[in-house]
């Protein structure tokens, strides 16, 4: 068990928070000398590898030529022949991919693009 040496109770000057004389702020300091159990530890662990985002390796295909590249990306952890097959599959039915605007001719321009409303009084200014 993890035991804390109470020093000195912290004081609030801030104004924004008003003084809650019930229930005090205390500063406490840790013993350093203190195990960890195993158990805590092993659940520490497992947090931190529950936090981290999933990265799976992958790989990028051109299914188009070289001066008309149409870019996809697959799991480069792909069985060899898994992803030979995929590739292939891919490229045969690369023509229901919409591979920039022009693909899409049936879209109504105001359904696809974004407008800020700005006022004309108010121009807009460049951040860095």
């Amino acid at each position: 068990m993890c035991r804390l040496n109470i020093i000195e109770p912290v004081e609030h000057n801030s104004p924004m928070l008003p003084p809650n004389f019930e229930f005090p702020v205390y500063e406490a300091m840790v013993d350093e000398d203190e195990e960890v159990p195993d158990e805590i530890k092993w659940m520490l662990e497992q947090e931190r590898k529950a936090i981290q985002p999933h990265q799976e390796e992958i790989e990028i295909v051109n299914l188009g030529t070289d001066e008309d590249k149409k870019e996809i990306k697959i799991g480069a952890l792909l069985d060899a022949t898994a992803k030979k097959r995929v590739i292939e599959l891919l490229r045969e039915f690369a023509y229901v991919f919409s591979w920039s605007y022009k693909d899409m001719s049936g879209l109504d321009p105001e359904v696809v693009e974004h407008r800020l409303p700005l006022k004309p009084e108010c121009p807009p200014v460049k951040q860095k």
